[in-house]
């Protein structure tokens, strides 16, 4: 087995590279998800070693140092990182000329052969799901042999070899959790919206939803949920708070954990059971029978992606949801006492100076507890970017989706709506949501109530003005 150094590598100051299946971006509020994917291939090669720079505030040096001691270096990476991650490779390569250099990520798994071409230093990228690409690779395995990669041989030539089969029982993935246990302080992961600390994991992969615009269900995960079971989950789940009696908070991380209802129930009812507080992502349709028994079994919080408040936008991107079915859902959960955590997109195919009033309106109408705004990304390898590049909304040139700062900017533009209306439009947006007497009433009375409260809001405060004032800047 090869000496296998797993590596989020050091990139723009606050730059989530871990928030793979949905951007990777600084964001208004600085916040890290837990690199899940370079976790799970780490779980299967014995004596590995993950460093998750960003988080960790692990600079060049120790990362550098530690790639001294390693055969193999596996490295995530995504569209808006990829310039910064290849050179961190060359200067892997550079201190040591032997280290065999991959790439994983969504960006690599569609433009396999760009990313080689641009990225000399890499010697070869993982496609599609790669888990087990990686331990074929880590094993010694000859690389022509080896399904679902694409590398340089020895006269230098890009091979693709075959695709690797996609994985069906989701239950033979060891636990990402054991491997945070091992090198990562739980503690450097911090999201807004949840207690802290908090884990997060996945319980399946793909998304049965065909949004146009999101990234992995169209790359890596596909569109049929494959699950791991019930038993295994709450299996995990347990090894958890045993490992991090501190975790306030479990959140699961599959595109969509609604897809399954009898399956969500289920796992509920273990949650329940235990005693455990969790969240997850859902789609705006969940029936209220469901979400009371997720409610009574310790659901705290649910992550929505509500996207527009415009129905022929969600037409559009083909959410296949109703405004409606969305209003009536967020309706019972606040009855319900659940959270939500709202997201939206602004710059979606469609989108007018009228529709992004209609969606501000619709975000201060239904009421999350707390929301979020990107703009719309055309990541290579989905239907939005195709789309975009068909109808000439994107300068394919310069398709950049984030600035030299790591923020995220508005690359699509209408013929009705330029870049500047639609970024500018995202601290408009903030500033009517937030700015509203009953808002400001609702976190100073929890803020009052809880002093965990205080310190997070607060803390928010701070880093919400100062990302505006970094985008007047930009704006300048």
């Amino acid at each position: 087995m090869m000496k296998t150094l797993f590596l989020q590598p050091p990139s723009f100051d606050g730059f989530d590279g871990g928030a793979g299946s949905r951007y990777q971006a600084r964001r208004e509020i600085k916040s890290f998800w837990f690199p899940t994917w370079l976790a799970q291939p780490a779980a299967l090669v014995p004596g590995s070693t993950l460093i998750d720079a960003p988080p960790a505030k692990i600079g060049m040096g120790p990362v550098i140092e530690a790639a001294k001691q390693h055969e193999l270096c596996i490295m995530h990476t995504s569209t808006p990182s990829f310039g910064s991650d290849v050179k961190v490779a060359a200067a892997l390569k550079e201190a040591n000329p032997n280290l065999k250099i991959g790439f994983i990520g969504a960006k690599v798994a569609v433009e396999a052969q760009k990313s080689l071409e641009q990225g000399l230093p890499v010697d070869f990228v993982a496609r599609n799901e790669f888990d087990f690409t990686i331990l074929d690779v880590a094993s010694g395995k000859p690389w022509a042999e080896i399904d679902g990669i694409s590398y340089r041989d020895a006269d230098g030539n890009i091979v693709h070899n075959k695709d690797r089969e996609i994985i069906e029982n989701m239950d033979t993935l060891p636990w990402v959790s054991d491997v945070y246990s091992k090198h990562l302080r739980i503690e450097d992961y911090f999201i807004g919206y949840l207690k802290h600390p908090y884990v997060s994991i996945y319980t399946g992969r793909g998304c049965k939803s065909r949004c146009t615009f999101c990234l992995w269900p169209q790359t890596v995960g596909g569109h049929n949920y494959r699950v791991r079971s019930p038993e295994n989950v709450i299996a995990e789940v347990k090894s958890i708070i045993t490992n991090h009696p501190s975790v306030k908070e479990i959140f699961f991380d599959d595109d969509t954990f609604t897809d399954n209802l009898p399956r969500a129930e289920e796992i509920a009812k273990g949650l329940g059971a235990l005693g455990v507080t969790w969240s997850c992502n859902a789609k705006a349709n969940v029936p209220r029978k469901t979400l009371e028994v997720l409610k009574a079994n310790g659901l705290r919080l649910l992550l929505v992606g509500y996207e527009s408040g415009n129905q022929q936008i969600l037409h559009n991107i083909k959410k296949g949801l109703l405004i409606e079915t969305a209003k009536k859902f967020t309706k019972d959960c606040h009855e319900l006492g659940i959270k939500i955590h709202g997201t939206f997109i602004l710059g979606l195919p469609g989108e007018t100076r009228e529709t992004i009033q209609q969606t501000i309106e619709f975000a201060k109408e239904i009421n999350p507890h707390t929301m979020q705004v990107s703009l719309a990304a055309p990541y290579p390898g989905t239907f939005l970017y195709q789309q975009a590049v068909e109808n000439g909304w994107l300068d394919v040139e310069h398709a950049e989706l984030i600035d030299e700062n790591g923020v995220q900017i508005a690359p699509l533009h209408y013929p009705h709506l330029s870049h500047t209306e639609i970024f500018d439009n995202v601290e408009v947006f903030y500033k009517a949501f937030y700015f509203r007497t009953s808002k400001i009433a609702s976190i100073v009375g929890e803020m009052i109530t809880s002093p965990q409260m205080m310190k997070r809001r607060l803390r928010e405060g701070v880093e919400f003005f100062q990302f505006l004032r970094e985008r007047h800047d930009q704006a300048a």
